[in-house]
């Protein structure tokens, strides 16, 4: 029998702005749109009232490390994705640095069959990038899944680094996958290293990775790429004047950032938060803020990703510098920025376009857009609807938040993913132990149709 859902009552959103529409899903991808009122036609298997909710596209999370396989007293891809889910985050990209890094064929394939058998939600593995791996990275593309190449310029968790210009130009010039960087020098880092030696507390975290640290290696990268033709993308930017850079240089570099570095800054995260607000690149001070907030709303700024990098809170206590770099963020994501909405900081159609449209864009999906043909990935968000973020709600394993005890407004209700309810009032709906029949592997691909709202 087919399926077909029916979502009325709701208001539709996109980034050109919101209409009053009836969905109608066919099986996995969005069947039509209709004025309320009018009667489908067909039989229905399922009717969800929208009355009163937000219909926005599924999140695409284009940052997460789920730390699996190796690493999962930390975290795993079915808690991870847990947390996904109950954060409208409808679709995850995955990181290479578990352990073993994901630098091979049968690494990847290894993540998508431990995913087919136990993610909660569509999902997309990024391959890491090594000296050595270059035909591993040539013949990424071929492995549906496969999301794109990942290179760490700067050592953070885990044990891929690489920072040769020669080998990235290679990389650059013979790969087709996206690359997404994480931008900070690494010879400026091993320079300054006593800085982190000798560190009296973990404020001194910024100190060493600092604003210069950054803005080096994002400058070295760009004028790569532009050498070679290649366009790139840059992860959680940390600094105004990578931001004010990167506004000059948009023609083949993209970038995002983080919810964190939107909401934290230094030094009170750190006298609050201690360790737990330590990460790669660090959070800072409140003028390299603001800078993020106008790159985002200048539009130099491409995609909001989580940089979901979950610890253990014993890890994290340990102190400054022995405490792992990494903070949460896959189930908070959309909350927190929901509440920048209620407050009226940012527009809900550009949130949308920075979490929905920008990386289905980026990365070729048929998602991230409610029209015809397009995969049925939405969430239904009660605008109203308050939210108090606590570390005992988190699915993740590690089980904690930087943002327990914030109070957000604006919560996503329920979740459908290729055209099944996954989340219905906050109620995860009770998944078969293989839950291939609801999530699929992602992998780039050109997008078959164009939005029309």
């Amino acid at each position: 029998m087919t399926t077909r859902l029916m979502i009325k009552g709701g208001v539709v959103w996109s980034s050109g702005g919101h209409h009053r529409k009836d969905i109608i899903t066919c099986e996995h991808v969005i069947e039509e749109l209709r004025d309320p009122g009018s009667v489908p036609t067909g039989e229905i298997t399922e009717v969800i009232d929208a009355q009163g909710y937000w219909v926005m596209p599924g999140v695409i999370d284009s940052q997460v490390h789920f730390r699996e396989p190796g690493l999962e007293h930390k975290e795993t891809l079915k808690t991870g994705s847990l947390g996904a889910l109950l954060g409208g985050v409808t679709t995850f990209l995955e990181m290479p640095n578990t352990s073993p890094s994901t630098t091979s064929k049968a690494a990847l394939e290894d993540k998508l069959e431990r995913a087919r058998r136990s993610s909660y939600t569509n999902y997309g593995f990024f391959i890491g990038a090594t000296k050595d791996n270059l035909v591993s990275l040539k013949e990424a593309h071929q492995i549906p899944g496969c999301c794109g190449i990942k290179i760490f310029l700067g050592s953070s968790t885990g044990d891929l680094l690489l920072y040769d210009p020669q080998v990235l130009e290679n990389i650059f010039l013979n790969t087709t996958l996206p690359i997404s960087i994480h931008s900070e020098d690494e010879t400026r880092l091993r320079e300054r290293r006593n800085l982190r030696d000798n560190a009296q507390s973990v404020h001194d975290h910024e100190r060493w990775r600092d604003r210069e640290t950054a803005l080096r290696s994002t400058k070295m990268v760009v004028e790569l790429a532009k050498k070679c033709g290649r366009k790139i993308h840059i992860l959680h930017i940390s600094t105004k004047d990578e931001i004010n850079f990167l506004s000059q240089h948009q023609d083949l570099i993209s970038c995002e950032v983080t919810p964190q570095h939107l909401t934290l800054f230094a030094p009170d995260c750190y006298d609050q938060l201690g360790t737990l607000a330590q990460m790669n690149p660090p959070i800072r001070s409140i003028d390299h803020q603001d800078g993020l907030w106008q790159g985002i709303f200048d539009r130099t700024v491409k995609i909001i990703g989580s940089d979901h990098a979950p610890h253990t809170l014993a890890e994290k206590s340990v102190p400054y510098p022995g405490s792992p770099s990494g903070i949460t963020g896959v189930q908070t994501m959309l909350p927190l920025m929901l509440n920048y909405v209620s407050q009226k900081k940012l527009s809900l159609p550009r949130l949308i376009e920075l979490i929905c449209e920008n990386p289905a864009r980026h990365f070729a999906f048929n998602k991230g857009f409610i029209a015809p043909g397009y995969d049925a990935d939405l969430v239904l968000i009660n605008p109203q609807k308050q939210l108090t973020l606590k570390n005992e709600d988190m699915a993740s394993q590690s089980a904690w938040t930087p943002f327990h005890g914030l109070r957000v407004t604006g919560c996503p209700d329920t979740v459908i993913i290729g055209g099944k309810v996954a989340m219905k009032n906050r109620q995860v709906m009770e998944l078969a132990t293989d839950m291939s029949y609801l999530n699929r592997a992602i992998g780039p691909r050109p997008a078959i149709r164009k939005p029309i709202l």
